[in-house]
């Protein structure tokens, strides 16, 4: 089979910044070679049996020389593999995505190009500088900061005449001498100049000044590579454009503990509030219900004539072992079912299934409260649910009517346990805004990946209920805010709540 390689443009930093053809791409790819400004988000598209090859260039660092990351895709695709090229920005503008295709092709590898967002455009946009406008720019010059001779000059006195504007690449350890020589060669030293350090990400950071004064300014904020530097009027309208940092999560940094197949609506919330969401998944949710005993109470899913969700995962694991059994819909004829709040009741939804029943507190309790008066000692309930949940239901339920729990999973340790010296690290430093905890698994598995509680004392805790919030206490920590309605929402809520405060 022969090989293709695809050079795609990964955009200036935002993963959701990547085309939708950009993205066919890395999910198509055998091996994605990529850099350090390609977002490491966009590698959770790919495939799992996908090779990743790390060649990352920094100035003056490199992880790999040109030459050999050459070598490096035209190896691979001779090997009958597609390759997925993935370069920060856009590959033809200054990203050597032509020197890579060219040295491809005349090896007789097939190559597509997937253009990309370059930053000199993206990157100014999520800073609030608009690369042209009809009252400041009526054009724009891209610009190497870096040049392929280093004895060789930019023509200055051209750029210097130009009345669009400059945006220079790669020039941030040039930026002393590129604002000298455009001085030198007639621009006002008064031109307003703005430097943009890691465009459209979570690191962003945006200095403004003049041609006389930026360089210092750069120094004192410690701006470093990468950043995009713009020159012109343009920079003006910042102030009134500057939208990304406007948002009410920006830069803060929220520790997720759910399971990683839950924490996908939570992440892309607070990517949408401008905040980052760390994915530190500290429970796995592991099925049971494929036990003997677990498939038999299924079977006999018609005795009953209530049915209890007390989570989504319950929802999922009962109705799929249900249908594998051979049983569909009919089979739930005539019971009432019950969702302990609406995020599972919209679970329930995508099996064509809507609740009777969800109680006003997401909470045991609440079902409780719900059911107390209309059951009867005839009634059977079938309660779904994981091993290590309280027994209040059982209990409190069995009291008024027959009651059959269903321990069809539990929750274990995560993934969220090879990644914990970095979060650790984090924590130490106090990077972390928020830490947020949705069950009490999820605060016991944290404390014991993380060893003890004490790292987790002065830490901003997020509880999404009361019986979380107890078990934070039980750990002798300080709940820091408990939502409200008892799920994901109102976590965030009690998060923006506290940012719109200060």
């Amino acid at each position: 089979m022969k090989g293709k390689v695809y050079l795609v443009g990964a955009g200036p930093g935002d993963f959701k910044l990547i085309t939708l053809k950009g993205q066919d791409a890395i999910k198509a790819a055998d091996a994605i070679v990529y850099d350090r400004l390609a977002s490491p988000k966009l590698l959770d598209f790919r495939r799992e049996d996908c090779e990743l090859i790390y060649v990352g260039k920094e100035s003056s660092n490199h992880t790999k020389t040109q030459d050999e990351i050459n070598d490096i895709i035209c190896q691979k695709a001779l090997e009958g593999k597609i390759v997925t090229r993935l370069k920060g920005g856009d590959p033809y503008v200054f990203g050597r995505g032509g020197e890579e295709g060219q040295y491809l092709i005349e090896r007789g590898v097939d190559v597509e190009v997937v253009p990309g967002i370059t930053s000199a455009i993206g990157g100014l946009a999520y800073a609030g500088i608009p690369i042209t406008h009809r009252d400041h720019a009526s054009s724009f010059h891209v610009i190497t900061g870096h040049l392929k001779d280093e004895s060789s000059e930019l023509d200055w006195d051209v750029l210097a005449k130009l009345k669009g504007t400059l945006v220079f690449l790669m020039g941030m350890s040039e930026l002393k001498k590129i604002t000298a020589r455009l001085i030198e060669n007639g621009m006002a030293s008064t031109t307003p100049v703005g430097v943009i350090n890691w465009a459209t990400t979570d690191r962003q950071k945006v200095a403004v000044g003049t041609l006389i004064d930026i360089y210092e300014i750069t120094q004192r904020e410690g701006l470093t590579s990468p950043s995009l530097i713009v020159v012109g009027d343009v920079v003006k309208l910042r102030e009134d454009l500057n939208f990304f940092e406007k948002k009410p999560l920006w830069g803060k940094k929220i520790l997720v503990t759910r399971a990683r197949s839950q924490s996908s609506k939570v992440v892309e919330k607070i990517y949408e509030l401008g905040g980052t969401a760390i994915e530190f998944p500290v429970i796995k949710i592991k099925d049971l219900s494929h036990e003997p005993s677990i498939i038999e109470e299924i079977k006999r899913v018609k005795e009953y004539n209530y049915l209890i969700f007390t989570s989504q995962n319950g929802v999922k694991l009962f109705l799929n072992r249900m249908f594998s059994l051979g049983l569909d819909m009919r089979a739930l004829d005539g019971a009432k079912i019950v969702a302990i709040g609406k995020v599972t009741a919209k679970e329930l939804e995508k099996y064509h299934l809507y609740a009777d029943i969800i109680p006003e507190n997401y909470i045991a309790e609440g079902i409780y409260e719900e059911l107390k008066d209309l059951l009867t000692p005839e009634d059977k309930i079938l309660l779904p649910r994981a091993k290590e949940s309280r027994d209040f239901l059982v209990e409190e339920l069995g009291k008024l009517a027959q009651i059959k729990e269903v321990k069809i999973y539990e929750t274990i340790i995560g993934e969220g346990a090879e990644k914990v010296e970095e979060v650790k690290s984090l924590l130490n430093k106090e990077e972390i805004d928020y830490i947020t905890f949705t069950s009490s698994s999820t605060v016991k598995n944290l404390v014991k990946i993380l060893g003890s509680a004490d790292i987790l004392k002065n830490q901003k805790l997020i509880s999404i209920g009361p019986i979380t919030s107890n078990t934070i206490e039980d750990f002798g920590l300080e709940l820091y805010g408990e939502a409200e309605k008892y799920d994901i929402d109102g976590v965030l809520k009690v998060i923006l709540n506290e940012e719109a405060e200060k």
